[in-house]
């Protein structure tokens, strides 16, 4: 009677676990500026916009089944402190850390275009960076002294998606395909990693 009754609790034991969710590790999409910090802007479109919607097609783009879950530092137009969006990431203790901005020059329009990866001074970040810009296309990698990359205990990029005031890639940008493009590149990469 009892190595029935252990055989039924360990059955019922197992479906249980069977079913409890696993917790996925985290990644942290920050998209960059929000509410009034409008980050740059060209003919009425606006960074903040830009990036946020990239940001929230990331979230839906990625593996659902995948090992990660995404979480984004700000999921409306609202404005955090550079440093209250790092306390935020380090609470986290995410894997990986993604901040995206879009570029501009000081100039009405520019020829310049193309992506650029902002890492942090350790290998890891680096090698994070090179792993992504063969998703996105070849791209310029600098180490930079950037609140997010300085502050982030988690290895950390900052990525300019493209230029604002190149018309090709602000077009590209504001439109829901090129959103959709670039954020199946970024899913792509988080769930190879």
């Amino acid at each position: 009677m009892k190595a029935i009754k252990l055989l039924a609790l360990s059955l019922a034991s197992t479906a249980i676990l069977s079913f409890t969710p696993v917790s996925k590790k985290i990644i942290v999409i920050d998209a960059g500026h929000g509410g009034n910090d409008l980050g740059a802007n060209k003919n009425g479109i606006l960074e903040k916009d830009l990036v946020l919607k990239i940001a929230q097609e990331i979230k839906k783009a990625n593996d659902k089944d995948g090992k990660y879950e995404i979480v984004l530092t700000r999921d409306n137009d609202i404005y955090a402190t550079l440093s209250e969006r790092t306390a935020q990431i380090n609470k986290l203790n995410p894997e990986m850390v993604i901040s995206l901005h879009v570029n501009s020059t000081p100039e009405a329009d520019t020829p310049k275009s193309g992506h650029e990866i902002f890492v942090q001074s350790n290998a890891e970040s680096k090698s994070l960076a090179e792993k992504l810009s063969k998703k996105l296309g070849e791209c310029n990698i600098k180490e930079q002294n950037l609140h997010i990359l300085k502050n982030s205990k988690s290895p950390a990029l900052l990525v300019e998606l493209g230029y604002i005031n190149n018309t090709q890639e602000r077009e590209y940008l504001n439109s829901s395909d090129g959103q959709r493009e670039i954020a199946q590149k970024f899913a792509d990469f988080i769930n190879e990693n």
